[in-house]
């Protein structure tokens, strides 16, 4: 199963890349929140370095194999949690994306099933299963900065690896992130996974400056 892949790029067209990578070219489909990103210096023109994390997808019904490509792990990890809910499969869900994933996060955990429904191919019944399925899932996902820079950082214990999540993978600074999971862990202190630690940050800042 192919999971990243980093390569040149040859070709983009209107919803996907083309990836040379090894001597292989891969069509890797992209979100429009990853494709708008293929028009700034990042990865704006044939031939400079790609790097994309990707969901594989390939089922007896679709023996083709599809290749998803996203900018960071959180990213496909919320897909991957997205098209858990019913109705909504990877091709689905590729054209769904348009909003930043913090602001679909965030609106699952708060219900706001119109903000949901401004997302493509999404109307109110889909909207309602969405939060059905994965309210009080995402809060994780909620946190993410839309500019973040990831950065190295040590995982050790559970309220380190929130922290290293937070930084490294959400855009969060340093301090920031150590203050974040503090004032969860006080709030909560029989929190025992990262999982329930996320949910705990985000219920903490549900309304504050993001």
């Amino acid at each position: 199963m192919i999971r990243y892949i980093e390569g040149k790029l040859l070709k983009k067209e209107e919803d996907r890349v083309v990836v040379l990578a090894n001597g292989v070219g891969y069509e890797i489909l992209l979100p429009a929140i990853v494709r708008k990103t293929f028009n700034t210096k990042r990865a704006g023109e044939d031939g400079e370095i790609v790097k994309l994390f990707i969901h594989y997808q390939q089922t007896e019904r679709q023996p083709k194999p599809v290749l998803i490509g996203f900018n960071y792990e959180p990213e496909k990890e919320f897909f991957e949690k997205f098209i858990t809910v019913e109705d909504i499969g990877p091709l689905t869900a590729v054209k769904a994306l348009v909003q930043p994933i913090p602001r679909i996060a965030k609106a699952i955990e708060e219900r706001d099933s119109k903000t949901l429904e401004s997302l493509k191919g999404v109307g109110k019944r889909t909207a309602d299963k969405i939060i059905a399925t994965l309210q009080g899932k995402v809060g994780k996902f909620a946190l993410m900065r839309e500019d973040q820079v990831p950065v190295e950082v040590e995982v050790v214990d559970i309220k380190k690896q929130v922290e290293e999540v937070l930084v490294k993978d959400l855009g969060h600074k340093v301090s920031e992130a150590q203050r974040l999971v503090h004032e969860a862990m006080l709030r909560n202190p029989n929190i025992s996974t990262p999982e329930e630690l996320f949910e705990e940050v985000y219920r903490g800042q549900k309304g504050g400056p993001f």
